[in-house]
């Protein structure tokens, strides 16, 4: 099984994305099936956020971590950059504990930047982890140049990871961030790893060199979008499982690997950037 080493532990390098859950009331049962289909499977990572439907996605893992054995998981939770402050986070913090039902949380992000200072919210995260209630914190949505200022910030290395937009389509952090995260021992956190794959790039489920690898390793065309994005050991990726079957076929992902042919080929479908690309976000 692939894994990435986040701060000082190592984790299956696919976990669960919340994003959008407990958006419709009738699929939240469906939703924690999920999830606990999920764990049940060998997950640890659960990902989700204050944001996401104002709450609704914790309650959603909350209801999903029920009766789990807490040192087992790994969940990370994202502060919005408007309470990212000195006099908001802890606030907002224990909002999102209480929420999804846990005493601390192993990572907490800053979403994305906004107008409190930098320097101020990495002083928050630091207390918040001196009080016990995270483990370690990281970022979101952060850029080369955002990731050069948080560096030069007291405390600012203690950062373990940076959480971006990343799959087949969108490939640009490839040029500058991921090599500058590389070279920090920065691990990335893949985002919609599966792309929009039925409104971009000409519908991915019916390309034809993914439906030939699919058959090939007798999988998905997701879970070969999936997979890749875990071909060089330093990324976590956090697919949506909307689904019992959906969250046991990503998991599926993680035993295949890709000849040099193979990725090769998918690089010339699918170029690597020549250039600075703007950071792309959802």
């Amino acid at each position: 099984m692939q894994t990435v080493k986040i701060g000082e532990t190592s984790l299956p390098a696919i976990g669960i994305g919340t994003w959008h859950m407990g958006d419709h009331a009738s699929q939240a049962n469906e939703e924690v099936r999920a999830i606990q289909a999920a764990l049940d499977h060998g997950v640890q990572v659960i990902d989700t956020a204050e944001m996401y439907g104002n709450g609704r996605a914790e309650q959603i893992v909350g209801r999903a971590i029920q009766g789990q054995k807490r040192e087992q998981l790994y969940i990370i939770d994202k502060v919005l950059p408007n309470n990212a402050s000195h006099g908001r986070l802890e606030q907002s913090l224990d909002r999102s504990l209480r929420t999804v039902g846990t005493d601390y949380f192993d990572l907490y992000l800053l979403h994305w930047r906004g107008g409190v200072p930098l320097a101020e919210t990495v002083t928050e995260l630091e207390r918040m982890v001196n009080k016990g209630k995270i483990r370690a914190w990281g970022v979101s949505n952060f850029d080369v140049a955002d990731l050069e200022e948080l560096w030069q910030l007291p405390h600012g290395t203690n950062c373990v990871a940076n959480e971006d937009l990343y799959n087949l389509d969108e490939r640009g952090i490839e040029y500058d961030l991921l090599p500058l995260m590389r070279k920090h021992h920065l691990p990335l956190i893949a985002y919609s790893p599966l792309s929009q794959a039925d409104t971009i790039s000409g519908k991915l489920t019916t390309n034809p060199l993914l439906k030939d690898l699919a058959a090939s390793h007798h999988v998905s065309v997701y879970q070969i979008m999936l997979a890749w994005t875990l071909r060089n050991g330093n990324t976590l990726s956090i697919p949506k499982a909307g689904t019992v079957q959906h969250a046991l076929d990503n998991m599926q992902a993680l035993e295949i690997t890709f000849s040099t042919d193979e990725l090769e080929a998918l690089t010339k479908q699918f170029p690597r950037p020549t250039s600075k690309q703007p950071l792309a976000v959802l």
